[in-house]
C-alpha cells in the first residue's frame, strides 16, 4: 500500500495510505438526535465528477480521474457509516451494468480488513441502505438482501401513492423526507436519526450535497483532487442549481498529497467542514 504525505495541518509528515480515513473515527462523531452526514466526491482540477455518457445519456466517471488509493479512500469512509445514503438513479445505473454495485463492505479479499475493522468497533457486519427517489422507479439489487442489508427508501410527500404502497408490500420501509417529489437534507437526516443511525455516508451525486449544505445537514465533506484537466461539454460538477451564497463556505481541515496516482499525475485528498452562519 503506498504512502502520502500530509502536508496539513503542518508539519508535513509521511504516513501509510491504508488506514489515513479510518482514523478519522467517524461512527463516534454522531448520535441518533445529531447524526453525523459525510460525503466523498473525486474531482479534476477543471471541476468535473463526471461527463455525459452521448450513447445513454448518463453520467461516467472519466477514464484517468480516480485510482487504487482513491478507491481504498472511499471504502474506509464507507465502513464507518450505519448508513448509506445513494439514489434510484445509482440502483438503475448497477441494472444496467453502468456502474458497479459497492454497496457491501469487506466482501472481497483486497478489502476483508474492512469487514474486520466494523466487527472491531461494533459496527453491523454491513450498513443499512437509504435509496432517495422521487419518482420510486429503481430496481433493489439483489446483493442487499443476500448480505441482509436494511433498506430504507425516501421520497417527497407527492411521490407516486401506487409507488410507494408497492415497495411496502414487499417490505421495505418508505419515509417522507421532503415537500413535492423531492428528497430533501434536513428531513433525511432527521428521520434517518429517528430510526437510530448516527453515521450517514452519502454515495450521491450533486443534488444531494446541494440540499444537504442549503438545510445546514453536512458534517463534512471528502474530495479528491486529480491533477488533470478533463474538458468536455456535457459534464457534472459539485455542485448544481441556484448559487449556495453563504451556505457554500467550508473551511479545509485536513490535506494529503500522493505524488503517484493517479496515472502518475498526482493527487490531493481534502478535507472539509461547512461553516454555519452566525
Amino acid at each position: 500500500m503506498p504512502r502520502i504525505l500530509k502536508l496539513h495541518p503542518g508539519p508535513p509528515r509521511e504516513l501509510d495510505l491504508k488506514g489515513a480515513y479510518l482514523a478519522h473515527r467517524l461512527h463516534e462523531l454522531g448520535t441518533a438526535q445529531a447524526p453525523f452526514v459525510y460525503a466523498n466526491f473525486v474531482s479534476s482540477l477543471d471541476g468535473r465528477i463526471a461527463v455525459r455518457d452521448p450513447a445513454t445519456g448518463e453520467g461516467r466517471m472519466p477514464e484517468g480521474l480516480t485510482s487504487g488509493s482513491d478507491y481504498r479512500l472511499l471504502l474506509e469512509l464507507q465502513a464507518q457509516a450505519d448508513c448509506l445514503i445513494t439514489h434510484g438513479g445509482y440502483l438503475r445505473a448497477i441494472a444496467d451494468g453502468h456502474l458497479d454495485d459497492i454497496l457491501q463492505i469487506g466482501t472481497r479479499d483486497f478489502n476483508r480488513d474492512l469487514a474486520q475493522w466494523r466487527a472491531d468497533n461494533g459496527l453491523a457486519p454491513q450498513p443499512a441502505v437509504l435509496v432517495a427517489s422521487g419518482s420510486l422507479d429503481f430496481p433493489i439489487p439483489d446483493s442487499l438482501a443476500r448480505h441482509g442489508q436494511r433498506v430504507i427508501v425516501a421520497t417527497g410527500d407527492n411521490a407516486p401513492a401506487d409507488r410507494a404502497a408497492e415497495l411496502r408490500g414487499r417490505g421495505y420501509e418508505v419515509v417522507t423526507a421532503g415537500r413535492g417529489r423531492a428528497v430533501e437534507g434536513g428531513p433525511l437526516v432527521r428521520a434517518l436519526g429517528g430510526l437510530g443511525f448516527r453515521s450517514l455516508f452519502m454515495l450521491s451525486g450533486p443534488r444531494m450535497l446541494e440540499t444537504m449544505l442549503r438545510d445546514d445537514a453536512l458534517s463534512r465533506l471528502y474530495v479528491t483532487i486529480a491533477h488533470r484537466l478533463i474538458g468536455g461539454e456535457s459534464v457534472h460538477t459539485l455542485i448544481d442549481g441556484p448559487e449556495l451564497g453563504a451556505k457554500g463556505r467550508l473551511r479545509m481541515e485536513e490535506l494529503h498529497y500522493d505524488s503517484a496516482a493517479p496515472d502518475g499525475c498526482g493527487q490531493w485528498f481534502a478535507r472539509f467542514e461547512p461553516l454555519r452562519e452566525g
